[in-house]
């Protein structure tokens, strides 16, 4: 039996937020279940300054990092973060969810209302819930530092 790949809790956040950086499925970054290397790659062109390797599709070798809404932590986590930190602010943010530009108008509510920081506290933790909680299912450990890392 062999033991779960360790990955550092900062590569696996990078590669959440390169495969959150656009659309879903335009950016799309793949952990090498063998080593733990992240590899980018996007719809617009390559990334990596060697090219990706020849098997990178192979999903037993590599697995895909979701985008943040796959792991509910986009529009979902922001209406849960209101109905359980702010319910005062439910019908301002509510209102500005249905325009475009939502998300920089929802911070400018909560920094008007003094919750900007337990907003970006409340989003963390969640984040980093949910990839240890999708590390898990696909047989990674989520650490501190990696395995042979100082």
């Amino acid at each position: 039996m062999s033991t779960p790949l360790r990955i550092k809790y900062a590569d696996i956040e990078a590669a959440l937020d390169w495969s959150s950086s656009a659309g879903p499925y335009e950016n799309e970054a793949l952990i090498c279940r063998r080593t733990g290397r992240v590899y980018l790659q996007s719809m617009h062109g390559e990334f990596e300054e060697e090219g990706l390797p020849e098997d990178i599709e192979d999903g037993t070798l590599y697995v895909a990092v979701p985008h943040k809404n796959e792991l509910n932590l986009g529009r979902e986590l922001v209406f849960q973060f209101v109905e359980n930190e702010a319910p005062r602010i439910e019908t301002q943010v509510g209102a500005v969810f249905r325009q475009r530009g939502a998300y920089s108008k929802f911070k400018s509510i909560l920094e008007r209302s003094g919750l900007l920081q337990r907003w970006y506290e409340y989003e963390s933790a969640a984040t980093r819930s949910a990839l240890e909680r999708w590390a898990k299912e696909n047989g990674l450990v989520v650490a501190e530092a990696a395995r042979g890392d100082a």
